[in-house]
């Protein structure tokens, strides 16, 4: 699956890039008609720990899944992100299969 990713105003480290091609990767396990993926990484101006926020958005053939999570740190959110991108391909996949 071709990932873009797009750091707002700051540098990525190729372990993060590694990282999350690599957990992007397995969603198609669970919904082989994935075309690509966007993540966007951006660090909030806040006092807060939680201020990375990561936005996943998955193309699927006549839709698109969207996905944002904030956390401590990219890794943390980006884990979460996946997980519930996870369960909404599977919900979209079990869905198609009921009316075809």
């Amino acid at each position: 699956m071709k990932v873009d990713i797009h750091a707002v105003n700051f540098n990525i480290d190729r372990k993060l890039v590694d990282f999350i091609q690599e957990k992007l990767d397995k969603l198609e396990k669970y919904y082989d008609k994935v075309v690509a993926s966007d993540v966007y990484l951006k660090l909030e101006n806040t006092s807060d720990k939680e201020n990375k926020t990561v936005e996943i958005k998955i193309h699927v053939p006549g839709d698109e899944i969207l996905v944002k999570k904030t956390s401590k740190s990219f890794e943390e959110a980006i884990d979460s992100a996946a997980s519930s991108a996870e369960r909404m391909l599977v919900k979209r996949k079990e869905k198609i299969r009921m009316f075809s």
